[in-house]
């Protein structure tokens, strides 16, 4: 038994990337502390950095999120599309590739905000449009940009990391799966242990840690919420800690099991139970309505997308919604882009760049949109007809977790007979589905996360020793804890800015990475726009200023 003890610890330290593993812990336990010694300080400090940040990079983020879209997009269609990470055969079947992809990236945001987002773009439109909020007009736009917010771009940073981090660490001899890789024809194969790697490796811990607690803190307050609407049942902060303390239990005996038994298992039931409640809020809601905004917010985004994408709200005074929105949501995704492109990268060993583009960007963004049109278009519509009211959500006075447990009590299915019409409440059952897809996808979203933190303090081994995971998977249900016990809006409010200033420099790293695929792959493959031998200044000849070295047109 010792000797077994004494294997597993040896393991443990033996894996160990100390630098990156102790100042990635100490970060993230030093904020949790300093929560506690001085909140009133660090939530100061963190607003003031928040607001220049936004200030000075809110452009930056959004322009360098559309050109990453735009290149997965020909990476779909375009040559480079068939080059291979690695050269062995897939692990995993598609759909379960694609199962955990969505599961793990970001499907746990995708349950909270469905319900409510567009609720909040039909009270208050995006100033880019121009229409007056809670009328007609903008049923459908606020459609439109939840739907913007929540297909191409957000998956977007996410593959681009996973692809540099798979193609560099399965193509190249002697390149780790760690996040710092990606990067490898810039800083060079021979430095990925120095200064600048472990910066990179160090931030996407601290990164991880805290935009990933902040979504499980979030999913969280949604489940101990639906406790107390639907049942009455309000614990305090005792139920808080014993509910993610469940969940923490749960995702660690999924992680204990690993990728094959634990997280893909779990991800091909969320994706059935996702698609089994998008399918009833869609026959039991206004499905003619939903049919018709669906596809006229379908259009457009399509042919709003680049304005939307760059869009800064420069003269309108709309930059504050642009902050509060899409950047802010660009921000938190690429708080998430190092764990899960790290995931992505390490569930795609086999595939295509091609493949994984797709399944990153398309795929998901095809079960993303029923989704939000079905769910989040029942609630905007149920609000704009008085089917329910999400007033207080609304107006601040309840949290916006509360929407989908509104939403699907008001729901009723009817069924006329010709003699007489049946009228069933469904809104219990749905209700129930809800919450057992919030647990899941919080275990998954955990589960993945842990193990790509894990990976990122073990110098980028793909099966980290379970120490090293439940002392992450711990990290990551307290800090989660924390934010619901701190505090509602003005605890989770200070680390979503946290969340922001830790993922906006990722853009710069996704950029990066973007230029390191473009690098090799024009050096491997061929450039596409211009021929081998351009030189881009200067003169393209080395002949000589001397007329004898002019070629006679007499010449053979």
């Amino acid at each position: 038994m010792t000797d077994g003890g004494d294997g597993t610890i040896g393991r443990f330290l033996e894996e160990l990337d100390l630098v990156v593993f102790a100042f990635g812990a100490l970060l993230s336990v030093g904020v949790i502390v300093a929560f506690f010694v001085d909140r009133s300080f660090v939530e100061s400090r963190i607003d003031l950095i928040h607001g220049e940040m936004l200030s000075y990079l809110s452009w930056a983020l959004l322009v360098i999120v559309f050109l990453v879209v735009v290149f997965l997009l020909f990476l779909i269609v375009g040559p480079w599309g068939k080059i291979r990470l690695g050269e062995e055969e897939p692990e995993y079947s598609f759909f379960s590739f694609f199962a955990m992809l969505y599961s793990a990236g970001f499907a746990a945001g995708v349950v909270f905000w469905g319900p409510t987002e567009g609720l909040f773009y039909y009270d208050d439109p995006n100033p880019l449009f121009g229409v007056e909020g809670g009328t007609s007009e903008a049923v459908p736009l606020a459609i439109q940009q939840t739907l913007f917010h929540w297909a191409l771009p957000q998956l977007a940073v996410f593959t681009i990391m996973g692809i540099a981090i798979g193609y560099f660490a399965y193509n190249y001899e002697g390149v780790p799966l760690r996040v710092s890789s990606a990067l490898t024809p810039l800083i060079g194969k021979d430095n990925l242990d120095g200064p600048f790697a472990k910066l990179i490796d160090i931030l996407a811990v601290f990164a991880t840690i805290g935009g990933v607690a902040t979504s499980l803190g979030f999913i969280g307050s949604q489940f101990v919420t639906g406790l107390d609407y639907q049942w009455g049942l309000d614990f305090g902060d005792t139920g808080i800690l014993l509910v993610v303390t469940t969940m923490t239990v749960l995702f660690t005996i999924s992680m204990v099991l690993g990728i094959d038994r634990g997280i893909r298992r779990l991800s091909n039931f969320n994706m059935g139970l996702f698609a089994l409640l998008t399918l009833a809020t869609f026959i039991v809601g206004p499905t003619m309505f939903l049919v018709l905004v669906g596809a006229q917010a379908m259009g457009g985004m399509i042919s709003d997308f680049v304005a939307m994408s760059l869009y800064t709200g420069a003269g309108e005074g709309g930059t504050g919604w642009v902050e509060d929105w899409t950047v802010f949501y660009w921000a938190w995704a690429l708080s998430w882009s190092p764990f899960a492109g790290l995931f992505i990268a390490r569930i795609s060993k086999g595939r295509t760049v091609r493949e994984v583009a797709f399944t990153g960007i398309v795929a998901t963004s095809a079960a993303t949109i029923p989704w939000f049109t079905f769910v989040g278009g029942t609630a905007v519509w149920a609000q704009h007809t008085g089917a329910a009211d999400f007033g207080e959500v609304l107006a601040g006075d309840a949290g916006a977790e509360v929407s989908g447990f509104i939403l699907f009590e008001a729901l009723t299915f009817s069924m006329d007979l010709g003699v007489t019409e049946i009228t069933v409440p469904v809104g219990s059952a749905l209700i129930l589905a809800f919450m057992i897809l919030v647990t899941t996808f919080f275990v998954t979203s955990a589960d993945s996360s842990t193990l790509a933190v894990s990976m990122m303090t073990t110098g980028g081994k793909a099966q980290p020793s379970t120490i090293n995971r439940l002392f992450w998977g711990i990290v990551l249900g307290l800090t989660a804890a924390i934010l619901m016990i701190l505090g509602g809006d003005a605890g989770a409010g200070a680390l979503e800015q946290a969340v922001v200033i830790t993922g906006a420099p990722f853009a710069f790293v996704c950029f990066l990475a973007l230029v390191s695929l473009i690098k090799d792959f024009s050096g491997s493959q061929g450039r596409l726009l211009l021929q081998e031998r351009t030189v881009l200044f200067g003169s393209s000849s080395s002949k000589s200023d001397d007329s004898t070295a002019t070629a006679d047109p007499t010449d053979d």
